[in-house]
């Protein structure tokens, strides 16, 4: 296979990184605006397979010609980019998958399923980890249990030593992290598709030691379109992103001021606006890298059981991948494969939790290390 991997940032790197290791694939562009970066990336690769190309997303020919002839493609870029990205592949007849993280974007790149059927190629977007992996292991959970009353999703990517006063560190971009916390959360509540607040619903989690308590609140994205999918199957499905305790209490007061805020105002007869100086302010005050953990847990309820799904996955000293970076790039990496070896037949842009062979994708993740441990109880 050949594979293009649009953008050559973290995500990009870990998405390079495992396609490196997959015999099938037998080519891997590495494409971003700037040669350096490319070019830096194929040279950390070590690989023959590794191509570096110069290309920018904005510009249509460029895109659509690198796509050609490739198997697939992976966007890595700024979830901005997806919807034009999408098009390109259509137009270039190229399997893609994204890392999502906008559901706006996704409803529209879902309106251009037409097209990419008759191209006769296959569209799957948000194919990171929440949204992402989750979709999978959600649609895993409810062909095994079959009826389903409630769907709990739990994630969080922290440092594995915690520094005050947000007990967090930056590990994917700070405008996504923003948006998390401003954007309305679309749930599932006694069966109805609800908007519920960002930064809301505290609760407490834990998580076998050294993690032990955390704590867990609503966000946005996380969900994708798991609502939609199974809105009349399922009576509440939440989504809640996992921190340190006391993150939320510093967190939510910061964003109900106005820090995140893009409308601007006048400081010192100056035209100011609020989220840039806050998102120029974590960049500044937040570490960015460092050993950090990925813990999920998904847990469906149904038929008197519960079902679930941990993962608790770290930052590997060998590669120097992250876990965020592993957990995120690794499945959209699958997902590629799965794509350009014609394991995924169905046409279309279609959501990953309708698409996806859950049992493969678990093994294949198994494969790399990432250790999803499923558990059978009596619900309580």
């Amino acid at each position: 296979m050949r594979i293009a991997v649009l953008g050559s940032g973290l995500m990009g790197k870990g998405a390079a990184f495992d396609l490196m290791s997959s015999p099938q694939v037998k080519e891997v562009l590495i494409v971003d605006s700037e040669r350096g970066r490319a070019e830096g990336l194929a040279e950390w690769l070590k690989s023959p397979k590794a191509k570096p190309v110069t290309a920018n997303a904005q510009n249509p020919e460029e895109i659509v010609g690198l796509l050609e002839g490739c198997d697939a493609a992976i966007s890595c870029l700024p979830y901005r980019f997806n919807l034009e990205v999408v098009k390109y592949a259509i137009r270039a007849q190229t399997n893609l998958c994204d890392l999502g993280g906008n559901i706006e974007i996704v409803k529209k790149e879902l309106a251009l399923s037409q097209e990419a059927e008759r191209a006769g190629i296959t569209i799957i977007p948000d194919c990171g980890l929440a949204p992402g992996m989750v979709s999978i292991f959600v649609h895993l959970g409810v062909e095994k249990l079959k009826e389903v009353d409630e769907v709990h999703i739990r994630v969080g990517g922290l440092p594995q030593s915690p520094q005050p006063p947000l007990g967090y560190m930056l590990v994917f971009s700070v405008s996504g992290l923003i948006n998390e916390y401003i954007a309305p959360c679309l749930v599932l509540k006694d069966g109805r598709l609800t908007q519920v607040e960002p930064l809301t619903e505290v609760e407490e989690i834990r998580f076998p030691p050294p993690w032990g308590r955390l704590e867990a609140f609503q966000t946005s994205g996380g969900t994708s379109t798991l609502p939609s999918t199974y809105q009349g199957r399922v009576k509440e499905l939440v989504y809640k992103t996992i921190r340190y305790p006391g993150h939320c209490q510093i967190m939510k007061p910061m964003v109900d001021l106005g820090l995140a805020s893009s409308e601007p105002v006048i400081v010192d007869d100056q035209k100011v606006i609020p989220r840039n100086l806050f998102e120029t302010l974590l960049l500044s005050h937040l570490p960015t890298s460092g050993p950090d953990v990925v813990l999920l847990r998904v847990t469906l309820l149904g038929r008197g059981k519960k079902l679930s799904y941990e993962m608790i996955d770290l930052y590997n000293p060998q590669t120097g991948l992250s876990a965020m970076m592993r957990t995120t790039a690794f499945p959209a990496s699958i997902i590629a494969q799965m794509l350009g070896s014609g394991r995924i037949g169905q046409r279309g842009v279609v959501p990953q939790e309708l698409s996806v062979p859950p049992e493969e994708f678990w093994q294949e993740l198994g494969k790399r290390g990432i250790r999803v441990e499923e558990r059978w109880d009596n619900r309580p």
